[in-house]
């Protein structure tokens, strides 16, 4: 697939405006994640009764779990408002200090993609962060100085898919920091479930479970499949989405049982048709499949290493038994791999 063509599984960074009516407002509504829900439960009651902000918190794990729903949520909780940006969007310091100044006590910065923030604007960050103020330089040469603006009490949240490429600086200034992780397939029904209702579409439990069961752990997936299987079921007059229908539906999207797509599988068969299954570097595959780097490397390859299908290896990306298996293709491996093979089984 090219670079201009949507994955139908790739989970985009701008939600769609029936997107946003599908996000839960409270925690009590927010499915999964349950380890960080209860630890939100016990800071945002703290800090509200101590009558301060939030501590500034990073999320981080893969695009689509939630970090964005779950800073409208702590906004809410906190009786302040939500400032949504992105860090690339920040490009001069003069950019966030606009937005600092006009924030209001207890509102929340949302910075998205926060790996990005360019170095004169994080630098700028860090007394805001700290001590609430923004230190701002006036004029040029001998006539320069420094005006001190203070600013509101506000918790800023952070969001990233790449922790590692946050500066440690930026890093120890959270006081909350929590991974995101994948979500299991009963967690992703109960979201369809709730997206169902949303949209005025009757879906039975096996209908969702379906549904759950191929959108890859996130549920922004799982919502957009919803609405592509309430597409068909509409298209047939059907009045409920249950279980044959979902199957149906999605095997016509071309979304297997796995939760793969055809890029997955094109993915796999040009990494063992071209090179042999591997071990083929990033940049070569790259070339190969006709996408960026930075999208092969967060968006088919977490699924694919989590489902067994390839390795990481010092050499490069390898194909497994399993994804040989997986497209009905014979292994050219030596006997004695396969016989130790055989025995692990």
């Amino acid at each position: 697939m090219g670079k201009n063509t949507e994955n139908l599984l790739t989970p985009s960074g701008k939600p769609a405006e029936d997107e946003l009516k599908l996000r839960p407002k409270s925690l009590d509504e927010f499915i999964g994640q349950e380890k960080i829900k209860e630890k939100l439960l016990i800071y945002i009651e703290a800090a509200k009764n101590r009558g301060e902000p939030l501590d500034h918190c990073l999320l981080y794990g893969p695009p689509g779990l939630g970090k964005t729903t779950i800073a409208g949520i702590i906004a809410n909780e906190m009786n302040g408002q939500l400032r949504v940006t992105t860090g690339p969007a920040l490009e001069r310091p003069g950019d966030l200090a606009a937005i600092l100044t006009n924030l209001q006590p207890n509102d929340v910065l949302f910075i998205d993609e926060i790996h990005r923030l360019p170095s004169v604007v994080e630098e700028i960050l860090y007394p805001g962060m700290e001590d609430y103020h923004l230190d701002i330089i006036v004029g040029k040469g001998p006539m320069a100085r420094n005006i001190r603006l203070k600013l509101p009490p506000f918790t800023l949240i952070g969001a990233t898919t790449r922790l590692g490429l946050l500066t440690s600086p930026l890093r120890s200034r959270f006081g909350i920091v929590e991974q995101l992780t994948l979500y299991n397939p009963e967690e992703l029904a109960k979201i369809v479930s709730r997206g169902a209702m949303v949209l005025g579409v009757k879906v039975t439990e096996d209908g969702a479970l379906v549904i759950g069961e191929r959108s890859r752990g996130t549920p922004r997936i799982a919502l957009r499949l919803l609405k592509r299987v309430r597409d068909v079921a509409q298209v047939k007059n059907c009045s409920v989405i249950d279980g044959p229908l979902a199957e149906t539906a999605l095997e016509m999207l071309g979304v297997d049982h796995m939760g793969l797509d055809e890029s997955d599988r094109k993915y796999l068969k040009v990494m063992i048709s071209l090179f042999g299954g591997g071990p083929v570097g990033l940049t070569t595959l790259s070339a190969a499949l006709n996408e960026e780097p930075q999208t092969i490397e967060d968006i088919y390859e977490p699924f694919l290493i989590q489902l067994g299908l390839i390795e990481k290896t010092p050499r490069g990306r390898k194909a497994t038994i399993k994804s040989y298996r997986y497209l009905g293709i014979e292994p050219n491996i030596p006997a004695w791999e396969q016989e130790q093979l055989n025995l692990e089984e």
